[in-house]
């Protein structure tokens, strides 16, 4: 029954990823990857959400399963991060390739404590 759960929120999250970087890629004319960009910091914001409403017993294993490691593990891209830094980084655009990882990482954090801060003003 688990990896059912994991199926259908991955099910939900890849389409979900393809179009959000595809509308949101379309809106910038820049080579920052904006579209990865959105999407990790979102699944960020979701699972700090998520893991604070577990923690506070406002959510079950199985709904951890369904949206953390279903959904987020599919909206979500670490290899495509790691692709597009790595290209931006071979095309001479370094700033670019830096900034994507320093904004990332402090964005994708920061959304992540803020998810459990929304999680901790709901649920306590």
């Amino acid at each position: 029954m688990n990896w059912l759960l994991v199926v259908a929120g991955a099910a939900v999250g890849a389409p979900l990823r393809y179009l959000t970087d595809r509308a949101v890629q379309a809106r910038h004319d820049t080579l920052f990857p904006w579209g990865t960009f959105t999407v990790n910091v979102v699944g960020c914001l979701v699972l700090g959400v998520l893991t604070g409403a577990v923690s506070y017993g406002a959510a079950s294993d199985s709904v951890r399963l369904l949206v953390g490691t279903g959904f987020c593990g599919a909206l979500t891209t670490y290899s495509t991060f790691s692709y597009e830094t790595l290209r931006l980084a071979g095309t001479g655009a370094r700033l670019f390739a830096a900034v994507n990882v320093a904004a990332s990482v402090v964005a994708g954090v920061g959304a992540a404590f803020g998810g459990a801060g929304i999680a901790r003003a709901l649920w306590t």
